[in-house]
């Protein structure tokens, strides 16, 4: 690790790297034993040749480029050339398969539409679906396959780039609302890779590496694996994320292989592989290597990543590789990082004292005993930022809360977007006397962070504050409760007279009979774990509850379908109505035809 540090371009850090003629990316694919290796030299090529042919195409500095674009390499080098061209890239998760195609179509008309994306770069499959968007998106002037560009020549012209400039928008997820482009200059990025790689990991140049499955149109596997890396020149490999999904132990694999010592995950990515890893693939794993396991972008909980550890640790891996991690978009990415190699620690609380009273009063036991809440510690702020907790209604941000009360997480420091694009008041309202606004409820004790859920999530029962994550446990450890596929909210509807509490969760259960009495399972789970009578329990088919493109589950929008009764009308995204897929395809088809003929519209 250098001690010296230096605030530099993204565009600069690639060019730097170019040195390296060993280290670089790896890119593992699904479908093929193929893995193409770009040293760090390569990737400045390959970036240059998308970078110029995006120019090639009439792109200039400040345009905005959206990118929908499934394979890996593809999608990092079309992403570094904008970026290298000061053309600002805006990344867009790819369909995950023909159902849900209208929602798909719906979200991703918005994201081009609010970033004024002139060009929208995918492959040829892709763009076939995309007809109604291009003839929808006001400043969107043409759909491009990508596979021509591989193999383009153009030379890139290199823009000036400021620390200032724009370097990406990175959408929110819309787990709570519609997706805002969140504006990441390349000051944001070089203060947050500081924050991440020498005060959180203590990355060593050129020697740890990294195996990352994360979709990269999200910020922990895109700023995390991609961009951090280039400033102190890691190797990287990368897998499919459907692959992993489809095979956890490949991302275990993969890190035994290459010898990795640094990969993140979800709480879930964690969970799944305890479930779903078999013993016949643990044979001649060797996870030694691995020295952080770096675990966020979701509610973290300590008995999913113990599990974890006591199953691996045959193999190597230690429950102190684990670091805990609290971030988000407008943040850049991280926020705090529990310190490395001390593994996951909890602060054990009365759960009593946290719903009634917001406070987060210590137990003398431990996480075990009757009415201790294990809250996971997310470690401190990094150096040259804040974290303050603060009463909802302090709006200048007046009047922080002391140690141990429950309050919203406000933030302050380089790292911090200078605003939403093009979203003025959205703008305003999300910052208070120059702290952003984080929407999480949360304390600091001794400094240190942690989380107790969404502000706007939480359920009030009879003055008492309860966390939906808290009964989505609860709910989640029935058996026959998909786990990761429980949403708890709390409803005014029909009567509006008090909150109601409902769960909805899905499972694979379909005998009317015994969906009832999983039902009653559950509702007996939350009364004896919580004491909170449920109003309302819903067993759903598998893949019904709604999730964001990074697969986080969407409680205000279960809410609302609820609320509006089309919840127990859904179908599973697995099961495609064909005339609805047909009606859609057609209009896209129309949508691009149209446009073919008759030109782009009037502008």
């Amino acid at each position: 690790m250098t001690a010296d540090w230096k605030p530099r371009t993204v565009a600069q850090a690639i060019e730097d790297a170019a040195v390296s003629t060993k280290t670089g990316f790896r890119f593992l694919e699904e479908s093929s034993d193929a893995e193409p290796f770009f040293t760090h030299a390569g990737i400045e090529r390959a970036s240059a040749r998308f970078g110029g042919a995006l120019q090639a195409l009439g792109l200039v500095k400040g345009d905005r480029v959206a990118l929908i674009l499934p394979d890996n390499a593809d999608f990092v080098f079309a992403f570094l050339g904008a970026i290298r061209a000061g053309i600002i890239p805006v990344p867009i998760y790819p369909p995950t398969g023909l159902g849900k195609l209208a929602g798909y179509l719906e979200n991703t008309l918005h994201i081009v539409e609010k970033s004024g994306a002139k060009v929208l770069l995918t492959n040829t499959e892709i763009k076939r679906m995309l007809g109604t968007i291009q003839s929808q998106a006001t400043a969107l002037e043409q759909v491009v396959a990508v596979e021509p560009l591989r193999s383009a020549r153009e030379d890139l012209r290199p823009a000036k780039i400021e620390l200032s400039d724009p370097c990406f928008l990175q959408f929110t997820s819309g787990s709570t609302s519609r997706p805002k482009g969140v504006i990441l200059t390349h000051d944001n990025l070089a203060a947050n890779v500081r924050a991440i790689m020498q005060l959180g990991l203590g990355v060593t140049n050129s020697v740890d590496s990294g195996v990352s499955w994360l979709p990269l149109y999200h910020d922990m596997g895109l700023i995390g694996f991609v961009m951090a890396p280039l400033y102190h020149v890691n190797t990287i490999t990368f897998l499919p994320p459907l692959l992993f999904l489809k095979r956890p132990a490949r991302w275990l694999e993969a890190l035994s292989r290459y010898k990795g010592s640094i990969s993140f995950g979800p709480n879930f990515a964690y969970a799944l592989c305890v479930k779903r890893v078999r013993e016949q693939e643990m044979e001649g794993l060797d996870l030694s290597n691995w020295r952080v396991a770096g675990c966020g972008a979701e509610p973290i909980r300590a008995e999913n990543l113990r599990a974890f550890a006591d199953k691996f640790a045959r193999v190597g891996f230690s429950e102190k590789a684990f670091v805990c991690c609290y971030g988000m978009a407008e943040s850049t990415l991280a926020i705090s990082f529990s310190q490395v190699h001390t593994g996951v620690i909890t602060d054990n609380v009365r759960g009593e004292a946290l719903w009634a009273e917001g406070k987060a009063i210590p137990t003398p036991g431990d996480e075990g005993d009757e009415g201790a809440m294990p809250i996971v510690q997310c470690g401190k702020a990094f150096e040259g930022h804040e974290i303050g907790v603060f009463a909802a209604d302090d709006e200048e941000s007046a009047r922080p809360l002391g140690d141990r009360e429950v309050g919203e997480l406000r933030l302050r420091g380089p790292s911090v977007t200078p605003g939403y694009y093009n979203e003025p008041e959205l703008t305003r309202k999300a910052f208070a006397g120059g702290w952003l606004k984080t929407g999480d409820l949360g304390y600091l004790a001794d400094g240190y962070v942690h989380i107790c859920g969404r502000s706007k999530e939480v359920i009030i029962v009879n003055g008492r504050n309860y966390y939906p994550q808290d009964l989505e446990w609860e709910a989640g450890a029935v058996q026959g409760v998909r786990k990761g596929n429980v949403i708890a909210f709390g409803t005014m509807k029909p009567t509006n007279d008090r909150e109601r509490v409902v769960i909805a969760f899905e499972t694979s259960v379909t005998a009317p009979a015994e969906k009832q009495a999983l039902q009653s399972e559950v509702r007996k789970a939350v009364q004896q774990g919580l004491g909170l009578t449920v109003d309302d329990v819903i067993a759903l088919a598998p893949g019904v509850l709604p999730k964001t493109s990074s697969g986080k589950l969407q409680r205000a929008k279960t809410r609302e379908l609820y609320e509006t009764g089309e919840l127990l009308g859904r179908t599973s995204a697995r099961e495609v109505d064909k005339l609805d897929l047909a009606k859609e395809l057609a209009k896209s088809q129309l949508g691009f035809l149209r446009h073919a003929i008759f030109g782009p519209k009037d502008r």
